[in-house]
């Protein structure tokens, strides 16, 4: 099957969920400096989830940009990843209206957690279908980033309870992993072009 329409589909699903994230702003009330002052921690959470999407969507788009052909099995795993990226508007907001509290963060990570995964099985499934030998596991290599990430998802998720700031710190830590960036799926496309 061609990639296209998989690549189409899942550009709208992480447009319209970055349009549902920031539609969770109201407007202040008042028209002063202080009347923005609620909106910050749901700014931050907003930020904070703009920037795994727009990981998420960046990613996506250099993995698939390797691949050929997809089956059923990786449709299937694109929506299973479409699904837990769907759910990031709800633990953004829930978080940003309660200021960051334990059960939130404790959310939020599960969350980015369950992306993380369904990434990873999404991945191995179009490496399964492309074979060893594919741009993408040349690209790959010891994947430190892909799996890391999980590994402090679940230590960021154990810290809520007790330290929600501590898994907030985390967060971020895995987010400027992932912004710094990784060339390695260009780096192979270009050599074998």
């Amino acid at each position: 099957m061609n990639k296209n329409r998989l690549e189409a589909f899942s550009d709208g699903v992480l447009a319209i969920i970055i349009t549902i994230m920031v539609l969770e702003f109201k407007i202040p009330e008042g028209s002063h400096y202080e009347d923005l002052q609620p909106l910050i921690p749901k700014f931050l959470s907003y930020v904070l989830s703009f920037i795994y999407v727009g990981i998420y969507w960046n990613n996506h788009h250099h993995m698939m940009h390797t691949v050929k052909q997809v089956n059923g099995k990786i449709l299937w795993a694109n929506l299973h990843l479409l699904f837990w990226l769907s759910l990031i508007p709800f633990a953004t907001a829930w978080n940003g209206e309660n200021n960051f509290a334990p059960i939130p963060m404790m959310l939020y990570g599960i969350i980015l957690l369950m992306n993380g995964v369904a990434y990873f099985v999404l991945q191995q499934l179009i490496l399964k279908h492309d074979g060893k030998d594919s741009l993408l596991s040349k690209a790959l290599g010891k994947d430190f980033k892909g799996k890391s990430s999980p590994i402090l998802y679940t230590i960021a998720i154990l810290f809520a309870n007790f330290y929600p700031i501590v898994s907030g710190g985390i967060y971020i830590l895995v987010a400027l992993m992932w912004l710094i960036p990784d060339s390695r799926i260009e780096r192979i496309f270009n050599e074998n072009q």
